[in-house]
């Protein structure tokens, strides 16, 4: 993961209502071990958030102009350390704005990741600890808090300058408290909604449960092809990365790497060619599956408690819109 340019400011500022106090940086920070694993902690602290957006640029104007300072920088026009100097002050007055901000230490990173580059935008909080001295004492030391990263974005400037009609280049956090909380910031990165996340990994879900049934797969199939779409999700999750229908449909099946794709597309779902993965909504993405005396039941975690109910007390299952095929046969069974 190269770093092109980064830069830390801080901006000084309380929750008792008095000035913020912007300190700005002279310079980019060098090419050193720590701030490559700076970097590398903000990111795994960042793609492990359950609670992030995407979207897209608002129109440039004086209330988002992020998206103008950062197109002058990628366009040549502009250099880094001016770029997020600007971007810092206007940064500042917004959390001037704000009565539930607070301020730290605001990480600019310019980096690129495979073939792909990135810049993350990080308000980081210096925290106290405990350390070990070289005589066995004790002492105070600061920190940068990577692990309770609660408002940080990445933009996609690949994607962003070859694609500017996409509605998902950005990713941020959204605020834990409400909106409110990381409004100001959100106006800052000048972002607007533009993918559901959790939506469409539930669709992306429901397209695969559908694909499984129409298939009419062997229990153990249907299983080892489940497991397969939520590793392949989880680890694009973890490296921040999309989901990959084409891609994820030749993992499904080898053998037939466009059958699930096709079925996507011939269906009509509505799903991107990519799409940003909710983990929260894979993790509730699991098969039960049983066999016992000529009985085989399986079906999705996400089921219960909507298609299926289990009674506990008396070891049952309810289950509701049966297969359509299943109804028929017992309907002959039945006459």
């Amino acid at each position: 993961m190269p770093i092109r340019r980064a830069v830390i400011h801080q901006i000084d500022k309380k929750p008792d209502g008095s000035p913020a106090v912007l300190h700005l940086a002279t310079d980019s920070l060098p090419e050193t071990q720590a701030i490559e694993n700076l970097l590398h902690d903000v990111n795994d602290s960042y793609n492990a958030k359950t609670g992030k957006a995407w979207g897209f640029f608002h129109g440039e104007s004086g209330a988002y102009p992020l998206s103008g300072w950062l197109g002058k920088f990628v366009n040549g026009d502009m250099e880094f350390i001016d770029f997020t100097r600007t971007a810092a002050e206007h940064l500042t007055k917004l959390m001037e704005e704000s009565n539930l901000s607070v301020g730290g230490h605001v990480l600019f990173a310019f980096y690129t990741q495979g073939l792909t580059d990135y810049l993350t935008v990080a308000i980081l909080q210096q925290v106290e600890t405990i350390a070990v001295t070289a005589d066995l004492g004790v002492a105070t030391s600061r920190h940068l808090d990577t692990g309770t990263l609660s408002l940080a974005a990445r933009i996609n400037l690949s994607e962003w300058r070859s694609n500017p009609a996409s509605k998902q280049y950005i990713s941020f956090i959204k605020g834990k408290n409400g909106r409110k909380s990381s409004d100001y910031f959100r106006d800052f990165i000048g972002c607007q909604e533009g993918i559901d996340g959790p939506g469409e990994t539930r669709t992306l879900l429901k397209a695969f449960s559908d694909f499984v049934e129409s298939e009419d797969l062997h229990e153990e199939s249907a299983r080892e092809k489940t497991m397969t779409l939520v590793d392949y999700a989880t680890t694009q999750t973890k490296m921040g990365e999309p989901i990959s229908l084409e891609e994820l449909s030749g993992l499904i099946d080898e053998d037939r790497p466009k059958a699930f794709y096709d079925h996507i597309r011939n269906k009509d779902y509505g799903l991107s060619p990519e799409i940003p993965a909710d983990k929260r909504t894979l993790n509730q993405f699991r098969r039960y599956t049983g066999r016992a005396e000529g009985m085989s039941i399986s079906f999705e975690s996400h089921l219960l408690g909507s298609k299926i109910e289990f009674d506990q007390a008396n070891s049952s299952l309810t289950i509701r819109n049966l297969p359509t095929q299943l109804i028929g046969q017992l309907k002959r069974r039945a006459a």
